[in-house]
């Protein structure tokens, strides 16, 4: 029997995970819930974001769910170590691949955030950075505009086009040769977001990063 992959996120962001799940696995059983009625997550405090993720690993056990994605960077920054110790489940989350890829592909050692306040202020992904490589420079920037204009679909608008470059430009002028997209949301606005940031970085799309750690462990 097959298990069922349950993925959640605070909107729509995560059907970019979707995507790239069933680009993978394109057989395998998945539910998503996209929280849409109390996104964006990110501007929660980090109590408010466990105690959503606790409600969202519920729901999608109750319907079935084997394997849980924490799609959300904002929940799986703040709340991993809680649902990991309440759930018995095997959860994976967006944060560690996202690393791992960022660490792979930097060449010198100075790597960008971009994401949500709540993700940005846990520090997470510097502290793991740090850990791996302490000699690595990370910058990080908070984009609290970026998901209200994913979830309206202003993908093309020429004001996402001026926000992005505005939330760009602190990341540019550090001269970081590889960008984390530290929000599942983020992918929809890639095409933009790799002209501002320029073609020489090199972008570490968390949705394709998480993807293959699921299918790794389902192989």
């Amino acid at each position: 029997m097959s298990i069922t992959i349950g993925v959640f996120d605070s909107g729509i962001g995560g059907l970019t995970v979707v995507r790239e799940l069933k680009r993978l696995l394109p057989t395998q059983p998945l539910i998503y819930f996209g929280d849409t009625a109390r996104t964006p997550y990110g501007t929660k405090s980090p109590e408010t974001i466990i105690q959503y993720a606790r409600e969202d690993t519920r729901f999608l056990l109750e319907h079935g769910a084997g394997i849980l994605v924490i799609a959300c960077h904002s929940a799986a920054s703040t709340a991993t170590s809680t649902l990991k110790q309440e759930f018995s489940e095997p959860i994976f989350e967006v944060v560690t691949p996202s690393i791992e890829q960022a660490l792979a592909l930097t060449r010198r050692k100075i790597i960008g955030l971009i994401g949500t306040r709540a993700t940005v202020t846990s520090g997470v992904y510097e502290k793991a950075i740090h850990a791996r490589l302490p000699d690595t420079k990370v910058y990080s920037q908070a984009c609290p505009l970026l998901v209200p204009l994913v979830e309206e679909g202003w993908l093309k608008a020429k004001e996402s086009r001026m926000i992005v470059k505005k939330y760009l430009r602190p990341l540019k002028n550090q001269q970081i040769d590889t960008l984390i997209l530290g929000c599942t949301h983020y992918p929809l606005l890639k095409q933009i977001i790799q002209e501002k940031i320029g073609k020489k970085v090199k972008i570490v799309d968390p949705s394709a990063e998480i993807a293959r750690a699921v299918y790794s462990y389902l192989e």
